[in-house]
């Protein structure tokens, strides 16, 4: 541990920067290498809406190659999960360490993201010595002080702060925590401050969950930037955390994005994951897919939305099981980093598409064709419906039957009701006329030998909506099995 409160704050990358702004305003052309950027990732969906979209690191875990590939690939902000926060940085008064901290700002430093602070005030996760304080003007002093060094030691490289971090209750009323109790009302505005004069440069926040919808503790935070607005007192940004249960994202979400962003501030989903009851089945997934799409959908369409994090990458890191037993699988890759349903939601939700492969044919003599069953080949689908007046959602199980694996997939069938498909999810269904076609999304296009791959979608009848006689999958007929 180094006592690094009075050293100079990191600037080393800055100054890289404005090297490069008179080169190019010189008239030089410089190459800068980068990653390769599929036209589907949710960066470059993100960064064609003027939008960034993060995820929380655990630096450690860039060891995993698959853990990095995604990092590197599909966001570009970062925020530390853990190594910025009080208790890691000042575990002794007025004894700094940034190691852990200085690791997550090296790697988004290095792949080009941005960096995102969490969270310089917050009642939990600050050390044991800040209880031992009794007096709120010393306690005062001692959070300005952690304030001065961590934003300090990371200005000009951090481009927001969470500065306050779940300083409100569900009704509204203040958290009775240990700044709240011994500093009084003012210690929310000191630390806005305080970070102020610490990195003048950086988007200051204040971060709180279940203020997703327009409820009580919503409103008490947006009369707080209201009332710190007014008076000039400097706040710049609010931050909603989103840790959703499934089924559950308030239909309002985009309403109370656009009630703070009319302030003035902007505005940005912190924290995302949507957890439901584990194991996951394929309806669940469907439903969290819905769920991610109108999260990201409400972002993009409120221009002070700054972008979207979610709280890791895999399932197999994420905090929810731990927090919630019996909940889980609230994250956009699973314990194996296969994407899920989720991801396709976000994607869609910042205007893209899933890339899926195109059945190809050949002619000539017989060659090996990847969009066709294994040797062996053979298939069973199950079809089942829920519907309700006029509508219906469909789930819909392929299984590969055959000795071989199928590598791209393709399956057809007809309706005989006057259905018609509106939304799918997993796969991509297009229809034309009575015939349905539906094809693999990117993440599911292989099923082995002896295993299952569903997928799902939303659509209409007129009353009569019989399922269908039959199904092909890559031309060769399924055998049906129970609904």
């Amino acid at each position: 541990m180094t006592d690094d409160s009075k050293r100079p704050p990191r600037r080393h990358r800055r100054p890289l920067q404005a090297a490069f702004a008179v080169l190019l305003a010189a008239g030089a052309v410089i190459a800068i290498p980068q990653l390769a950027d599929a036209a589907t990732t949710l960066q470059s969906l993100a960064r064609a809406k003027g939008k960034t979209v993060g995820f929380a690191l655990t630096s450690s875990y860039l060891n995993e190659p698959a853990y990095r590939n995604i990092a590197d690939t599909e966001f570009n902000l970062v925020v530390a999960e853990n190594a910025m926060k009080w208790s890691e940085t000042e575990p002794s008064r007025n004894q700094f360490t940034y190691a852990a901290g200085d690791a997550v700002a090296d790697y988004a430093a290095s792949g080009g993201k941005q960096l995102y602070g969490h969270a310089l005030v917050w009642h939990q996760q600050y050390p044991g010595w800040v209880d031992g304080i009794s007096g709120g003007t010393d306690l005062l002093a001692a959070m300005k002080n952690h304030i001065a060094n961590v934003a300090g030691h990371y200005a000009g490289e951090v481009v927001a702060w969470d500065v306050v971090n779940e300083a409100f209750e569900d009704n509204g009323s203040r958290r009775q925590s240990i700044f709240q109790t011994r500093i009084g009302d003012s210690y929310i505005e000191e630390a806005f401050k305080a970070a102020r004069a610490a990195d003048p440069a950086a988007k200051l926040c204040i971060n709180d969950y279940s203020t997703d919808a327009i409820n009580a503790k919503s409103t008490a935070i947006y009369n707080l930037v209201r009332d710190f607005t007014s008076r000039g007192v400097p706040i710049d940004c609010v931050g909603f955390q989103a840790h959703l249960i499934l089924g559950q994202v308030p239909s309002d979400l985009q309403a109370n994005l656009r009630r703070f962003a009319d302030l003035g501030v902007d505005v940005r989903i912190t924290e995302l994951d949507v957890r439901l009851q584990t194991p996951a089945d394929a309806s669940e997934l469907a439903t969290q897919r819905s769920d991610y799409q109108k999260v990201f959908t409400a972002c993009a369409n409120v221009t002070r939305c700054t972008g979207v994090t979610v709280w890791g990458i895999t399932d197999k890191y994420s905090w929810v099981p731990d927090v919630f037993p019996g909940y889980g699988a609230a994250l956009m890759w699973d314990e194996n980093y296969a994407k899920k349903p989720a991801y396709d939601g976000a994607a869609a939700g910042f205007g893209g598409t899933v890339t899926t492969p195109t059945p190809t044919t050949t002619t000539g003599s017989p060659s090996p064709n990847p969009t066709t069953p294994g040797p062996g080949g053979g298939c069973a689908v199950s079809y089942g419906v829920n519907q309700w007046n006029t509508g219906f959602t469909a789930n819909v199980t392929v299984r590969n039957t055959g000795s071989g694996a199928v590598d791209g997939w393709t399956l057809r069938w007809s309706y005989t009701g006057g259905q018609t498909v509106t939304q799918s999810w997993s796969s991509s269904v297009t229809q034309s006329g009575t015939a349905v076609t539906a094809t693999n999304a990117a993440w599911n296009a292989s099923i082995p030998a002896g295993g299952s791959t569903s997928f799902g979608f939303n659509g209409t009848h007129s009353g009569s909506n019989p399922a269908p006689a039959a199904f092909t999958l890559n031309g060769a007929a399924c055998s049906m099995a129970q609904g």
